[in-house]
């Protein structure tokens, strides 16, 4: 499981705004990065306040009138980490459901429990090995990350454990033939088009550089669009998870005078990247996935971060007045990426459960079988575990906040 980013310090900005008036959209706020008469203007997008939400939709509340006993669902997937806010999200958001529907349900009180992965493959099997031995365990919500979600799947597909992701974008997922995994939300080779399209024709750019780390994530990720960008697309360079010093990349960008950078990877890489970039003079757009669109982002990157751009196959879970309030009241935060996903995902398990389906066999035909509205979206799957025409939304860093722009492909 996932955004984008007009940048400048704060000499360059003020400059840079008294030449707004040559830009070709409103609400332009600068000339594009590449310094050159065929550079696009940047674009400032509006945030939006409002989304609509299914009327219909499942919540984990259910009819109050559930019977089970001993039972638990569990969250598997980064609690610390580099990338662990990701996860933290997710978790928040499965923890409320499960206390949404405990309180309306006394007599089918569910367990909860979580199994720390810190997003790293190579740490996965273990926590995921011990969930699956747990025959309280009936479902699983995560893992976040793709790459640990490779590296496990084989284990829930033994154990007849269902998992629902809502987060892992990698398309490759789905093509294991594993029955136990189901995707909450579009995989890579939706979003990747959407930003792509969205680079180009939303925010002008006629030059677009993009970089990728070395994770399932980011490789799968930069694929699908530098596919999709084309001809747009001007140079690519490559990062590794825990690197420093991106000097070398960001001298790259800046020879390349490129109107967009698109970062395929996580925050953890993602927010010093883009600060050493700015601190070497680019003044383009800066957009970036799923998996760089958190708070964290904007606190690791410092004023580096402000105008940057997300797109997310995720929903503002913040716009949802419900879910937002319910949240805050658990968190003392705001919905991050992914809380209104995972909390989705709980609810789907929930309601298997309340509906006596109450065996691992049970539920994961349950879910294989859904066909109904959550919060964030309509969930059916295909055969393989992929919705149907998820959207991908857009989001952009606004007085040092992440906020939601609307939908920008489906």
């Amino acid at each position: 499981m996932l955004r984008k980013t007009a940048l400048a310090g704060v000499a360059a900005a003020a400059t840079l705004l008294m030449l707004a008036g040559c830009a070709n959209q409103p609400g332009a706020t600068s000339t594009g990065g590449s310094g050159d008469d065929g550079g696009s203007g940047k674009v400032d997008i509006p945030a939006i306040t409002s989304i609509e939400t299914p009327a219909n939709a499942v919540l984990p509340a259910g009819s109050g009138n559930a019977k089970c006993d001993g039972l638990t669902i569990a969250y598997v997937g980064a609690e610390t980490g580099p990338n662990a806010q990701l996860g933290i999200n997710i978790y928040n958001g499965v923890q409320l459901a499960i206390n949404q529907h405990n309180e309306a349900n006394p007599d089918c009180q569910i367990a909860f429990k979580k199994f720390d992965t810190e997003g790293d493959p190579n740490k996965a099997t273990g926590p995921v090995t011990q969930a699956v031995n747990e025959k309280d365990i009936v479902g699983v919500v995560g893992l976040p990350f793709s790459g640990e979600s490779k590296a496990t799947g084989n284990i829930f597909d033994q154990q007849g454990l269902v998992h629902i992701t809502p987060a892992a974008t990698n398309p490759d997922l789905t093509k294991n033939g594993w029955k136990t995994f189901f995707r909450g939300l579009g995989n890579d080779s939706v979003q990747g088009p959407a930003a792509a399209e969205f680079i180009t024709d939303k925010l002008k750019a006629k030059k677009v550089y993009l970089v990728q780390d070395d994770s399932d994530y980011g490789i799968g990720l930069a694929k699908t669009t530098s596919d999709a960008l084309g001809s747009a697309l001007v140079g690519t360079d490559k990062v590794t998870t825990g690197q420093k010093d991106f000097s070398a990349v960001a001298s790259k960008i800046i020879n390349a005078q490129p109107d967009a950078v698109y970062y395929a990877g996580y925050y953890a890489e993602g927010a010093p990247f883009l600060q050493q970039l700015v601190n070497k003079g680019y003044t383009g757009t800066f957009v970036g996935p799923d998996g760089v669109k958190d708070d964290q982002f904007i606190k690791l990157a410092g004023d580096a971060s402000d105008g940057a751009y997300f797109t997310c196959p995720c929903i503002p879970g913040e716009l949802i007045p419900s879910f937002a309030d319910a949240y805050k009241k658990l968190t003392n935060a705001e919905p991050g990426t992914y809380s209104v996903e995972g909390y989705d995902a709980t609810t789907i398990l929930l309601a298997g459960i309340d509906a006596g389906k109450q065996t691992r066999a049970d539920l994961r035909d349950w879910v294989a079988s859904y066909d109904a509205d959550g919060l964030s979206k309509h969930y059916k799957w295909d055969s393989t575990g992929e919705l149907a025409a998820p959207a991908v939304y857009g989001y952009k860093v606004q007085d040092g906040k992440i906020v939601p722009i609307g939908v920008i492909g489906q």
